[in-house]
């Protein structure tokens, strides 16, 4: 799918600009005058202008002004976070400065760029913002991955897999869950084979990932 990139700029000749610029390499680009504009109608946990306009196969970023009418950039920036839209930040500004640098990348910006802009400099931060977030898709992908098959797992089979991932051995496991031992390595087993485990350190890594913390060890 075509990549999209969010501009939001209160400026109307700015962002036409952008717009077109960023047309014209192939992107779906999108203009929004106001910060509230692009975070209007929340929906699922989403900012209702980033729900419905980007899929989880679509990569995607926002190019955003810092100094708006209404809420800033970093207020976007913050507004996008608490809503748990992860998506790369582009910020635009006309009035640069090394302290307002370090708080456009204490908000989480992958770049900071200051008025007017290269078109070059904007279509490369452009470009890194696409990969990174097409390499979080993959991860995110893959993390989905890891919870469906977590949830196919039996009751029983995800305590021995806490068992497990806590370091006890099979008789260990046995005596936990009050079975045999044969029965705690066919447990044991089908929770390797679920959960698409070659070995325990890949199960152990796999836990962390889906923050399984309730770990027992004796």
């Amino acid at each position: 799918m075509t990549p999209v990139v969010f501009i939001v700029d209160d400026d109307d000749a700015v962002r036409a600009s952008l717009l077109n610029l960023l047309a014209a390499e192939g992107y779906d680009a999108r203009g929004f005058a106001a910060g509230g504009a692009l975070l209007d109608k929340p929906a699922n946990g989403l900012p209702g202008a980033l729900l419905g306009s980007i899929g989880a196969e679509t990569p995607s970023c926002l190019v955003c002004d810092m100094h708006m009418p209404g809420l800033d950039g970093l207020e976007v920036a913050a507004e996008l976070a608490r809503q748990g839209a992860d998506i790369p930040i582009i910020f635009l500004t006309g009035f640069g400065s090394i302290p307002l640098s370090v708080q456009a990348m204490k908000a989480g910006a992958m770049e900071f760029l200051t008025k007017p802009v290269a078109p070059e400099a904007l279509l490369r931060a452009v470009s890194d913002a696409l990969a990174a977030d097409a390499a979080n898709l993959a991860q995110r992908h893959e993390l989905a991955a890891l919870r469906q098959r977590h949830a196919s797992l039996t009751p029983r089979e995800r305590e021995t897999m806490e068992l497990v991932i806590g370091g006890l051995l099979n008789k260990q496991v046995a005596d936990a869950l009050g079975v045999s031992e044969i029965m705690a390595k066919t447990h044991k087993r089908k929770v390797m084979e679920k959960m698409g485990a070659r070995s325990l350190p890949d199960l152990v890594r796999y836990a962390e990932r889906l923050h399984i913390v309730k770990t027992r060890s004796r």
